[in-house]
């Protein structure tokens, strides 16, 4: 059994309205500081397969029939042993 884990976010050129309104609300909650926040999804899939080559394509396949939108959105993606 193996644990993918999946970062997505918006590309660069992307707006990110969300990012915004979080931004708006951290100064008002006194986090003047803040410049710029991003926001994405993060996704746990277990993935029974017989090796992790195979729970690695498995889960880059997921990505990018389903849970990715290519048009705009990259991801990062670790694939790891699971108990």
């Amino acid at each position: 059994m193996y644990l993918a884990r999946i970062a997505i976010r918006l590309k660069p050129s992307i707006q990110d309205p969300q990012g915004l309104a979080i931004v708006h609300a951290l100064h008002e909650l006194g986090f003047s500081s803040t410049e710029s926040v991003r926001m994405g999804k993060y996704a746990e899939v277990k993935i029974n397969a017989p090796d992790k080559a195979a729970a690695e394509k498995a889960a880059k396949d997921m990505c990018e029939k389903l849970l990715v939108n290519s048009v705009m959105e990259v991801y990062d993606l670790t694939v790891e042993e699971s108990r």
